[in-house]
């Protein structure tokens, strides 16, 4: 018997409902592609016709069948051919009209499947394992029937058929765009994060069902590749998209193959005979004559079903092929001809642009295990290494080579750069000049590697490295290390020092020390809190390293960018975002420290402590100065959260001033919020607002904690606002205490410190002063999809995520946040999560 959805008008409804879930191999998400491709499809079969969906496995071509199927008011009949039965004829048809079909007769069998048909739907799925009389009949029903099928791309069915078939109107499923493939990513694997996301998405190239095995993937084994072995969703997917290439000529599959390879577009020379089939399968398209596979995951699969032998063969072709040095390095290494990769890389390093490259190149020349490379080799791989902020590649590079002073020097640096003195020295005591440069070098950042370095012991060492190099050493390096010596003890005219010392250094070619004495000015700057200062050497040192692809420096210099601006307390949902970038790649220790301490800031200010303690639940081990960054935040997260005596600490370390006296001040508040008081100890040389601070809470006068607040007014927004709440905590009468209550909570509203203003309102209210500072709709209650919103954004979510999770739109998930903010009379969408949280609770 048919199926029958509808009544028994023959018409197709629009809109058609959407489909989201995996049907038969195959899943598609409501766009406007979609729409697109429906219309089509309704304006074909208004009358009779034949129309023809294809699409690569998992493209969604069955669920599209099912869709049409859904929106067509009268009977539907549904068929298929089958793959192990493709030779019984006229199969497709039978099953489709469920009755024993006159397949010796071509013109009796499609009058039999039209007499029962008439004015329903044909829908015929798999027509690529269809059988002759099946792909015969379905010209001549078109001419009085509604008839739609799929096809999957790429088949083997005959010239003669499709010749056939050619009155039919094809259309092809279109991929799934980059937000609805993210929105479905997320939703089925909500644990992977954002960059994992997008590579996804990327490797997909839209196909939903390679979307969802590769998500799934992913959140089973994080980190990990998905590969055609990568578990039973990947591996099914792999499956299916091998079986569709198995029907692609050799040459086609080669060319697929190559692709997979190369990972990146190719010419079609390079290609071969088998690219202009891909282009016409849809396979790949085509843009200034270089040709791309639509799903990178396809032509992953389609080089995965090559035999060792054929792969390697294709790799040498490949090398051949290209007149990329490092691309061809790559291919012989992957065929297993190491010393002709190593001569290729060698040749692609010197015509490198960028430091970046430079060092992917000579690492790769190092690393071949069949090739013993040249002393020469081993140290331009190091240094190069080094520069670009990759020490540990850099002692892979040099392995067990210590022949010479510069071997010697390179190890010790790269210990030193590991954090690991001892190592260093040990290194330097076998060189054969025990005072020449570079060892004097080694050994001021040895003495400098503890936070607390004795300063006497420091100046001592700096005068005997003067004597024997004068006071403005000619070797870069070591002139950056007297630098940093100078700055640990705070002489007079360090941040002259070290500037022009990374200056000098960079124009003698020396990219290590002039990054190194960036980032020694960098910290330095934040560790005595000039912030706005450190902000900006930090966001130009990032510019440059970006230029030269030195992607480890790069990243420390934006994470602590990144850490100022969140101290600072401004623009906290651009750091949110930003930060969280950073953390969801590979970064250095200490980046990865700064990143999750300024994320981590930024979610407590605004109210999402929830979200701030999980990502500092994820830090690494990480070096001091950024330890004592994150232990603060910790400490801090805890004291907004009402926890005080988690709060309470006399700070890390002595050795960063600003974070130590921030740790002391929220012990301070921990301790006027019910903590055990802690012992006051020797205070180190503070900046002067901590100084300030840390006088008023001893004196507990209104009045100190007041003018403590114009100290922090240029740098540190946010403890401005703490000093100004304390202030009329203290106060000894309302009309004191109003005042600075005000001001506070006015410069929390505006930066969007929820908690502080918070804070600032309840000490309103204890003086009776109460005012409504909601916007003109603040009456409006939150519907149940706000709250469900706002409460995800208070988690951490993105707006992409949560569209995900919830099943709508990037831009209704905007709006509803929009909407909460108005009801809410929020600035930021994170101070409306956090107070819909309170209402919630």
């Amino acid at each position: 018997m048919p199926h029958v959805p509808g009544a028994d008008q023959p018409v197709l409804d629009q809109p058609m409902p959407p489909v989201s879930a995996v049907e038969d191999g195959s899943a598609s998400m409501s766009t406007t592609e979609d729409a697109g491709l429906l219309a089509s499809v309704a304006a074909t079969l208004a009358k009779p016709g034949l129309v023809i969906v294809t699409g690569a496995p998992g493209a969604g071509r069955t669920t599209m069948l099912r869709r049409v199927a859904a929106g067509f008011r009268g009977p539907v009949h549904l068929g298929g051919g089958l793959a192990i039965l493709h030779t019984s004829p006229g199969l497709a048809l039978a099953r489709a009209v469920r009755a024993k079909l006159p397949v010796d007769d071509i013109a009796l069998c499609a009058e039999a499947v039209r007499s029962r048909v008439r004015g329903g739907l044909l829908v015929v799925d798999d027509l690529q394992w269809a059988d002759p009389v099946t792909l015969a009949v379905l010209p001549l029903l078109a001419a009085h029937c509604r008839v739609i099928a799929a096809l999957r791309t790429p088949h083997r069915l005959p010239e003669e058929a499709l010749t056939r078939l050619g009155g039919a109107l094809f259309l092809p499923v279109p991929a799934l765009p980059a937000e609805q493939a993210e929105a479905l990513a997320a939703t089925t694997a909500p644990g992977i994060d954002r960059v994992t996301v997008r590579a996804i998405v990327e490797r997909s190239g839209g196909n939903p069902l390679a979307v969802i095995a590769l998500a799934r993937h992913a959140q089973a084994s994080p980190g990990a590749e998905a590969t055609a072995e990568s578990g039973p969703d990947a591996q099914s997917v792999a499956h299916h998209i091998a079986t569709a290439l198995a029907d692609l000529p050799r040459p086609a599959r080669t060319a697929m193959a190559a692709l997979g390879l190369l990972g990146r577009p190719a010419p079609t020379a390079l290609l071969g005979p088998g690219a202009p089939t891909l282009v016409e399968a849809g396979l790949v398209t085509e843009t200034e004559g270089l040709l791309a596979p639509v799903s990178p995951y396809v032509a992953e699969v389609a080089s995965g079903m090559l035999s060792g032998e054929e792969r390697a063969g294709l790799h040498r072709r490949l090398a051949e092929l290209s007149s990329d040095d490092a691309a061809a390095a790559r291919h012989l290494a992957a065929a297993g001809d190491d010393t002709a990769a190593h001569q290729r890389a060698l040749v692609a390093a010197k015509a490198a642009t960028t430091a970046g490259e430079r060092a992917d190149l000579l690492l790769l020349a190092c690393g071949l295990p069949g090739v013993v490379p040249a002393p020469q080799v081993r140290q331009a791989a190091a240094r190069i290494a080094l520069t670009v902020g990759r020490p540990r590649a850099a002692l892979r590079a040099l392995g067990d080579w210590r022949d010479g002073d510069e071997a010697l020097l390179l190890r010790a640096e790269a210990h030193v750069h590991l954090g690991d003195v001892t190592a260093a020295q040990a290194e330097i005591t076998g060189l054969a000049e025990p005072h020449a440069a570079g060892a004097d070098r080694i050994g001021l950042l040895a003495a400098l590697a503890p936070r607390d370095a004795d300063p006497e012991t420091l100046a001592a060492l700096v005068a005997e490295v003067n004597a024997r190099h004068g006071a403005e050493p000619e070797h870069p390096g070591l002139r950056a290390a007297t630098a940093a010596a100078h700055a640990h003890t705070r002489r007079p005219g360090w941040e002259s020092a070290l500037a022009t010392a990374a200056a000098t250094a960079g124009r003698a070619g020396d990219d290590l020390s002039a990054r190194w004495s960036g980032w020694l000015l960098v910290e330095t700057l934040v560790a005595d809190g000039r912030l706005a200062e450190a902000a900006v050497v930090a966001e130009r040192a990032a510019a440059a390293c970006a230029g030269d692809l030195a992607y480890s420096w790069q990243t420390r210099f934006l994470a602590a960018e990144l850490w100022c601006r969140a101290l600072h307390g401004s623009g906290l949902d651009e750091v949110t975002h930003l930060a969280g970038d950073l953390i969801d790649r590979t970064l250095p220790a200490a980046a990865h420290g700064y990143a999750a301490a300024a994320a981590a800031l930024a979610d407590a200010d605004t109210g999402a402590l929830r979200s701030a303690r999980s990502r500092l639940a994820g830090v690494p081990a990480v070096p001091p100065s950024a330890a004592a960054v994150v232990e603060w935040v910790a400490r801090e997260t805890a004291w907004l959260d009402n926890q005080p005596e988690r709060a309470g600490s006399n700070g890390p370390t002595a050795a960063v001033p600003i974070v130590d006296g921030l740790a002391r001040i929220t012990a301070q508040w921990a301790a006027f919020d019910g903590a055990t008081a802690l012992a006051a100890d020797a205070e180190p040389p503070f900046p002067p607002a901590v100084r300030a601070t840390l006088s008023a809470w001893r004196s507990a006068s209104a009045e100190d904690f007041t003018a403590a607040a114009g100290a922090w007014q240029d740098l540190a927004l946010r403890e401005r606002v703490r000093c100004l709440l304390a202030a009329g905590l203290h106060a000894s009468t309302a009309e004191a205490a109003t005042p600075p209550l005000l001001a506070a909570e006015e410069l929390a509203d505006a930066s969007g410190l929820v908690v502080l203003a918070g804070r600032a309102r309840r000490a309103l209210r204890r003086h009776h002063v109460r005012r409504d500072r909601r916007g003109a709709r603040a009456g409006d209650d939150l519907t149940d999809r706000e709250r469900e919103v706002l409460r995800l954004v208070a988690e951490g979510e993105p707006t992409r995520r949560i569209a995900g999770q919830l099943g709508i739109s990037a831009e209704t998930v905007e709006t509803h946040i929009r909407a909460g903010m108005r009801k809410l009379g929020a600035r930021t969408r994170t101070e409306a999560a956090a107070r819909a949280l309170k209402v919630i609770e």
